[in-house]
């Protein structure tokens, strides 16, 4: 499987397990301590108003599951515990990298309290970020790179995760959601995004289509669509943008004939996360004449007479996910499958979008607060002319802009998501300005965070790299960045 690698200034990791010696101080948890035979807690679905319990499972894994393959099932004696604590930690040095960014997020290990991302929350949302966090560590960032270099699409994972209530985290709980707030599901998939944002930005597109479903579905459509999605027994993708309508989606020519009770659906749509391996679609088509009042919204299922799929995309990124085209030929779609009224969908595309707009502002900073720890270990341990790179004022004063840039961006992505939350009226601008920033800013930081590992952080080894990949088309998706300024000065210039 493949895995990251620690810098060569741990001489101990890179020594055969049979000739181990001390290990140096480094603020990476790795398994082997006290701290690592606890389990990823059980916990029950997250619902508002109801924390969930954190009683540590036994052996190691989490109660019902099965170990892990790299954890031993026999519980050793005291000595011997001791003496094989240097041996689990050189057996899982190799893949600590991802995993140890949400380590230190935990708290586990000092933190820097000015980048503490639990400052300002309350209870109830630290024991929410703490069960991703838990998550994110023990269930995706050990496999992260694994999932990048096949591209395998983690839908067991995903189904885990649903498990504790994040197949759809601001769905109403009577469908099977988890109604919580927009700034919860914020702190949730900032959380996630540690240890794998290329799969955390696929959930946060499932959540914005079960939320779609289940504000504009009618009653009879949110029964029957959104409890598989909540628990992602089945999962959903977005089929907004076309070949010939990428910003301009208003434009968009897919068109939906009606005859008699049905729809006939023709045209294509791209680049569609999950596209051809997940369940339901939720399509903007033409109904009406040009412009945004003649689009609707439909949801398709996977089997559908007409409905097909192009050949699978290679990406720089986001390769836990698959994208293909999306293609409607004479597909025949029951009018009790449109949500809201004729002409309304564009309404509902821009409304799932200022979400959508927050929930890839989070995955980005998750991936950024990743990297600062990555960055901040690699100065502490690794040595040049003689010296810690951290002793270098050029660089300490790089690390405290990255710093800096993540927690202002982390301000304004929780900002916005309270505005939209309690439905202010410049809730769509303040979506646009945190997704602009945020994803610019984190880009930035994971970018100079790969500066800072040198050659190191170029090979696929090391983690930082991956977050590079995984989050530049984050300024592009959701509204490129170059729309979101067209949104906010023409809110200015309009004001």
């Amino acid at each position: 499987m493949p895995s990251f690698r620690l810098p060569p200034s741990f001489p101990a990791l890179r020594a055969p397990a049979h000739q181990l010696g001390p290990l140096p101080p480094v603020l990476f948890a790795v398994p082997g301590g006290q701290e690592e035979e606890a389990a990823l807690r059980s916990a029950a679905p997250l619902r508002k108003g109801r924390l969930p319990s954190l009683a540590p499972s036994r052996a190691g894994c989490a109660r019902g599951r099965t170990t892990a393959p790299s954890m031993p099932r026999r519980q050793p004696e005291a000595g011997q515990r001791k003496a094989e604590r240097p041996r689990a930690a050189m057996a899982m040095a190799w893949r600590a990298a991802p995993r140890a960014a949400a380590r230190l997020l935990l708290g586990r290990r000092g933190i820097a309290s000015c980048l503490d991302p639990s400052t300002g929350l309350t209870e109830d949302q630290k024991e929410f970020q703490k069960v991703a966090l838990d998550f994110a560590a023990k269930e995706m960032a050990p496999y992260m790179a694994e999932w990048d270099e096949k591209e395998i699409f983690p839908v067991e994972t995903m189904r885990k995760a649903a498990q504790l209530g994040f197949g759809g985290i601001y769905v109403k709980p009577d469908v099977g959601g988890s109604g919580l707030s927009r700034l919860d599901t914020s702190i949730i998939f900032e959380a996630l995004s540690t240890g794998c944002a290329s799969t955390t930005a696929y959930m946060s597109i499932h959540n914005m289509c079960v939320w779609m479903i289940d504000t504009f579905g009618n009653e009879e459509q949110r029964r029957r669509f959104c409890p598989s999605l909540c628990s992602m027994e089945k999962l959903a993708s977005y089929c907004l943008t076309e070949p010939g309508s990428g910003s301009d989606a208003a434009s968009l020519l897919t068109s939906a004939q009606r005859k008699g009770d049905t729809y006939i659906l023709n045209g294509s749509k791209a680049f569609i996360s999950g596209g051809g391996d997940t369940d339901v679609y939720v399509v903007m088509c033409r109904t009406g004449g040009p412009g945004p009042k003649g689009i609707s919204c439909l949801v398709l299922e996977k089997g559908m007479p007409g409905l097909s799929f192009g050949k699978k995309e290679k990406k720089v990124g986001w390769n836990s996910q698959p994208t293909r085209a999306v293609i409607f030929e004479d597909c025949i779609v029951p009018v009790g499958n449109r949500l809201g009224a004729e002409g309304q969908g564009f309404s509902i595309a821009m409304q799932g979008l200022n979400g959508g707009r927050i929930n890839i502002a989070s995955c980005s900073l998750g991936a950024a607060h990743a990297s600062v720890l990555l960055a901040q270990e690699h100065l502490t341990v690794r040595k040049q002319f003689g010296e810690p790179l951290a002793n270098n004022q050029y660089l300490q004063f790089r690390l405290a802009e990255m710093a800096t840039r993540l927690v202002a961006a982390r301000l304004m992505v929780r900002n916005a998501a309270r505005a939209l939350q309690d439905g202010r009226e410049d809730a769509a601008v303040l979506c646009s300005m945190a997704k602009l920033f945020a994803t610019d800013e984190c880009f930035g930081i994971c970018n100079q965070a790969l500066q800072m590992h040198g050659g190191y952080g170029y090979l696929k080894d090391y983690a930082v790299q991956q977050f590079v990949r995984d989050i530049r088309v984050h300024q592009i998706l959701e509204g490129t960045n170059e729309v979101m300024r067209m949104i906010v000065a023409r809110n200015l210039l309009q004001g």
